[in-house]
């Protein structure tokens, strides 16, 4: 069965996999969610991740990251813009999840950036998703 949002289901499974503190979730590929996987890693949400080739459209294996006594880094992880209902936010609109503290995800036509690195490049675009 074909997904209809393969970014929604990435975030839900990296959403219920902190909810069980796993260690690691598999998610399909693609280069959105390759992007998405990124930011997170950049910014220090998760440990990494990797690309598994498995003959189809491949596999991204994410490893989550928790503080030295188990707590969540990532405490919460919302789908912004969705198929039926895209949001496009210029620069100067972008939202500030916890006053700066979280980040914005936004796909940009330079690429899936965080919120900090729209506001250098001064670029807006679709924004998929939000961290706290």
């Amino acid at each position: 069965m074909a997904l209809s949002d393969p970014v929604a289901d990435m975030l839900t499974r990296i959403r219920n996999a902190v909810r069980n503190r796993a260690k690691e979730v598999v998610c399909k590929n693609s280069k959105v969610n390759r992007g998405i996987a990124e930011v997170l890693r950049s910014e220090g949400y998760i440990r990494g991740f990797d690309v598994i080739e498995d003959g189809h459209q491949g596999l991204i294996r994410v490893h989550l990251k928790y503080g030295p006594r188990g707590e969540m880094v990532l405490n919460r992880i919302d789908r912004v813009s969705r198929p039926g209902c895209r949001v496009y936010r210029k620069v100067d609109d972008l939202p500030r999840p916890l006053q700066g503290l979280g980040i914005a995800v936004v796909s940009t036509s330079s690429g899936v950036l965080s919120d900090r690195a729209c506001r250098e490049k001064r670029v807006g675009g679709e924004v998929l998703c939000t961290v706290e």
